[in-house]
């Protein structure tokens, strides 16, 4: 296959399908009114509730939601060759992952910024609320566990990349500054942070930091638990602002390039399109790809963290309606194509990367041996950021030092932000958590609600293997969504009731994905059986996923009507 074919069919597909598919759940089952006040404006307190400019929420929002996700997943999931993963995350994106995105996000402006945990509890009930609040908690652990060693891992192997993220932080600070107490020209702003950003790339090719994985561990606890209770228009917007530059050329660069080498010739595939459907992925065990698929590929196709994103911040933010498609729905198709350019780059460079770190790979057994050395090494040698970094210095000359830096502060830059948004995101569920249950209202505090949860975080992360963390994580976001979704369908089906057969377009995709991820972490608790703490979260996951349901088949069952009365 030729990488240049793989980059248009996507850009062919996620453009068509924004314009059609996505304005038509606008118009005909959102219902999307530019007149009606958001939560940003009826609530606005200077904090938490703030309007946004649409490119800089796009930015936060992107940032927020993708993390190291869709880079990771479908790098280990190449094991089973480059089709499978890709269709997965296609067809995610299209049916699952973008509808998911937007209806969490649009039914939470609709009930003034609230979680999607707490518009559950609204349509189903107030014991359905605290399940889903208990699941998000233990969920967010999970993710602030699995970016930490994420990002750990590409610090200690890309210095630069440190240095230049912890850099970028501070230029974030300086232009929210900027921007809301001096109040400059929001272009001259930008001006001023794109040009301060590029001073801290090219500090950080001066000034490497060399740290130990465990180092890191401590500073970014430190970090999220202070990130994380700052006001946002201080660092979140900004920073997110920012990223959505280094995204966007990012991507461009990318897919670009990829096109590029594909027109030359040399941007052929030398990975499989299939290799074997048992190849050794989970745990390094044979994993078969239905239905472990959902413990691999997270964010890249589809994510339930992406409800809680949607639903605790980005509604809080959004200034109009109509911006709600380009932020939530968009932001879900600009990650997909994230994910192929990663499937596409590793597909070309991937063996070639292994070898210039002489690490053996055969290619005769694909499935087996990359499965292996990807989980050991990938994080370490930055497989994607090199495999970015060649097709950089292939199509445009561009030193392959330069690109690999850059693939990595891409990829850190996002993390961190998955990191605090995650904290952020936790201590609004555990003070939820606190006030239903009348907790002391010390642990009401929001810095000891961030504390408690990036200190339990940081310790599966520190002694954890990270070949078992990101499927628990990534099982856990899988049900995540697939819970978010089907209260979207009750939205849709009993508070909107759209007409003709909209409705199924949520339901259909929501119970696949449920079936789909049950089984796959029931497979991982009996098959990889992980340590302690990862099958205790795991198990009580199951177990609330079940109640949720159960809730869930009672509310829909109920006639619409009693929803229109209340």
């Amino acid at each position: 296959m030729n990488s240049a074919v793989i980059i248009l069919i996507a850009a062919a597909i996620y453009v068509g399908l924004y314009m059609t598919y996505g304005r038509s759940l606008q118009s005909k089952v959102v219902r999307a009114d530019p007149n009606r006040p958001t939560p940003a404006h009826k609530l606005y307190d200077g904090v938490d509730y703030v309007p946004a400019h649409p490119l800089v929420l796009y930015g936060h929002h992107f940032a927020s939601i993708a993390g190291a996700g869709p880079i990771v997943g479908p790098a280990v999931a190449m094991a089973w060759g480059w089709l499978p993963g890709l269709l997965w995350v296609w067809f995610g994106n299209v049916f699952i992952g973008a509808v998911h995105d937007y209806l969490a996000l649009m039914s939470s402006v609709r009930y003034d910024g609230k979680s999607v945990q707490w518009i559950a509890g609204k349509l189903m009930s107030k014991r359905t609320s605290m399940a889903f609040e208990l699941y998000v908690w233990f969920a967010l652990v999970l993710v602030i566990a699995a970016f930490a060693a994420v990002i750990s891992g590409i610090f200690v192997g890309t210095p630069e990349a440190a240095t230049a993220s912890l850099l970028f932080l501070g230029v974030a600070v300086i232009l929210g500054w900027l921007l809301y107490k001096v109040q400059i020209d929001f272009k001259l702003g930008t001006i001023i942070g794109l040009v301060l950003l590029i001073i801290a790339v090219w500090l950080g090719f001066q000034f490497p930091i060399v740290a130990s994985k465990q180092t890191w561990y401590i500073v970014l606890g430190l970090y999220i638990i202070v990130a994380s209770s700052l006001p946002v228009w201080i660092l979140l917007q900004p920073r997110d602002y920012l990223n959505a530059y280094i995204l966007w050329f990012g991507l461009i660069l990318g897919g670009l390039a990829f096109i590029v080498v594909g027109v030359k010739g040399i941007g052929t595939f030398t990975a499989p399109a299939f290799t074997t459907w048992s190849a050794n992925v989970v745990g390094g065990q044979p994993s078969p790809f239905w239905p472990t698929i959902p413990l691999v590929i997270a964010c890249g196709a589809l994510s339930g963290f992406h409800s809680i994103v949607g639903s605790g911040t980005t509604s809080k933010q959004l200034d109009n309606e109509l911006h709600g498609l380009m932020v939530g729905y968009g932001g879900m198709f600009t990650e997909g194509f994230l994910s192929t350019i990663v499937i596409a780059s590793i597909a070309i460079y991937g063996l070639q990367v292994f070898q210039s770190m002489n690490i053996p790979v055969d290619y005769n057994n694909w499935g087996q041996q990359y499965a292996i050395q990807v989980v050991k090494h990938g994080i370490k040698v930055g497989i994607f950021a090199k495999s970015y970094a060649y097709g950089l210095q292939d199509a445009f000359g561009i030193p392959f030092k330069t690109g690999a830096v850059f693939a990595s502060l891409w990829v850190s830059a996002f993390a961190l932000t998955t990191l605090d948004t995650a904290t952020r995101l936790g201590r609004f569920a555990w003070q939820e958590i606190m006030e239903m249950v009348h907790g002391p209202e010390i642990l009401k505090n929001k810095w000891i609600a961030s504390i408690i949860l990036v200190a339990f975080g940081i310790y599966m992360a520190w002694g954890g293997s990270w070949l078992i963390i990101w499927p628990a994580f990534s099982g856990m976001n899988q049900m995540l969504a697939s819970i978010a979704m089907m209260t979207a369908s009750l939205w849709v089906a009993k508070v909107q009731r759209p007409a003709g057969a909209w409705k199924w377009a949520v339901v259909i995709p929501a119970l696949f994905l449920w079936i789909t991820v049950t089984a796959a972490l029931v497979w991982f608790l009996v098959v990889i059986r992980p340590g302690f703490w990862v099958s205790l979260i795991t198990v009580v996951g199951l177990l609330l996923n079940l109640l949720l349901v159960f809730d869930w088949y009672g509310a829909w069952k109920r006639p619409a009507e009693e929803y229109a009365a209340a």
